[in-house]
């Protein structure tokens, strides 16, 4: 029994360690299983089956590229306009380029408005010209996205219009001088505010002004005040391809560089027979003159010196046979379309400083005819007081014969 007894406890002792051992190896299987991150294991009950849970978290979105488009001009579109913008749509705006590049693949200048999504031409395009946008926007980790599309310009039409300057490059004139711009056609009423857009005017220093229209073919611009003395002005006109008519085209742009010269004012006065010359301010010559007798008076008004001649003909007999008149003129200034001049008239310097006895012109001596010819500009100012009739505007330069809030009911963007 004893040695049965302990036979058996023997057996029962190594049973438990076998067990122990095997529980031990379980647990250990278990935690490896659970510390390895297997997608496998059979005894857990999984089977075959994939695990439904990872260390490594979801899985990052694929990053999405921002649409773009252009929506206009449309694809493969003909006949464009010149100054034609481009617009085009983007969920990315601010961060979107566009490039406008024509048959040659030189780029254009242009304007891009990133809030408004849309790029205008510095200048008119090219008639007849095949031009191809690139619209990009970028996206995350390098990428890209770009679009592309083709048009192209209208054929030159052949109705256009010249429009041509009075003034050129590299002039000097006077504080008086408007800016002139002539067309070669009537411009309709709905087609001025346009035609106003697109002529610049930069002054520096920087002074007020606007356009005035004199009539359907002729536009003036002057400032509020009397240009400022050495004032430069820049003015640009971008008319080619721009529709000034019915069915009418601006032929070409042009551009002016031009300076304004000392501050020289011209003061003349009936009641003392004299005209005060002042310059940059400052009074330096008081000159005795005879003005226009009653039965051709003078013009009370300012105007400004137009044209000048140091020696022309006065030549009337065409317009009055009779009584016209046929005169060698020196140092003549012409102030008004109608014939008023600022000239010398030696056969009345007895009467000048103390009667009138011309045919509506301002004179003065030779000498001092001469001495003032070589001191005046073209633009320079002349203000007549105190005669039987007034200055009508539009008989010459008269931009300063009116206040400015009537110059400016000439401007249709006023």
């Amino acid at each position: 029994m004893d040695m049965y007894g302990n036979r058996s406890a023997r057996r029962s002792g190594r049973g438990r360690l076998r067990l122990a051992v095997t529980a031990v190896l379980a647990s250990t299987l278990l935690l490896t299983a659970a510390c390895s991150g297997s997608d496998k294991a059979s005894w857990q009950g999984g089977g075959d089956t994939e695990s439904t849970t990872s260390s490594a978290g979801p899985a990052a979105p694929e990053p999405t590229l921002s649409t773009v488009a252009v929506t206009s001009p449309a694809a493969d579109a003909k006949s464009v306009e010149l100054w034609s913008e481009v617009k085009y749509s983007s969920e990315d705006p601010a961060n979107t380029d566009v490039v406008v590049t024509n048959a040659k693949g030189t780029e254009v200048k242009g304007t891009l408005d990133k809030d408004k999504n849309v790029w205008v031409p510095s200048d008119s395009l090219a008639w007849g010209t095949k031009y191809t946008v690139t619209v990009t926007s970028p996206a995350a980790e390098g990428k890209t996205n770009t679009t592309s599309s083709a048009f192209t310009t209208m054929k030159e039409p052949s109705k256009i219009v010249r429009v041509t300057s009075f003034l050129g490059d590299g002039q000097t004139v006077g504080v008086g001088m408007p800016l002139i711009m002539k067309f070669a056609r009537s411009i309709p009423e709905k087609y001025r505010a346009e035609v106003e857009r697109r002529m610049t005017v930069t002054a520096t220093p920087a002074q007020e002004g606007t356009w005035r229209w004199i009539s359907a073919t002729e536009v003036h611009y002057r400032p509020k005040t009397y240009w400022e003395a050495g004032t430069k002005i820049f003015y640009n006109v971008q008319l080619k391809g721009v529709q000034i008519g019915d069915g009418w085209y601006g032929r070409s742009n042009l551009t002016v560089d031009l300076k304004i010269g000392r501050e020289m004012i011209m003061t003349v006065s009936n009641k003392t027979k004299k005209m005060t010359v002042k310059q940059d301010g400052k009074v330096i010559k008081t000159i005795p003159v005879s003005l226009g007798k009653k039965s051709t008076p003078s013009s009370s008004g300012t105007m400004v010196v137009m044209e000048k001649a140091a020696h022309t003909v006065f030549d009337t007999t065409d317009e009055d046979p009779v009584n016209g008149y046929k005169t060698p003129i020196d140092w003549a200034q012409r102030i008004t379309y109608s014939g008023q001049f600022i000239h010398a008239a030696p056969w009345s310097e007895g009467k000048q400083g103390n009667t009138n006895v011309s045919h509506g012109c301002v004179n003065v001596s030779e000498a001092l005819g001469e001495w003032l010819f070589g001191k005046t500009l073209m633009g320079d100012v002349i203000t007549v007081t105190g005669t039987e009739e007034k200055l009508k505007n539009g008989n010459g330069w008269t931009d300063w014969n009116m206040s400015w809030e009537e110059y400016k009911k000439g401007s249709y963007l006023n």
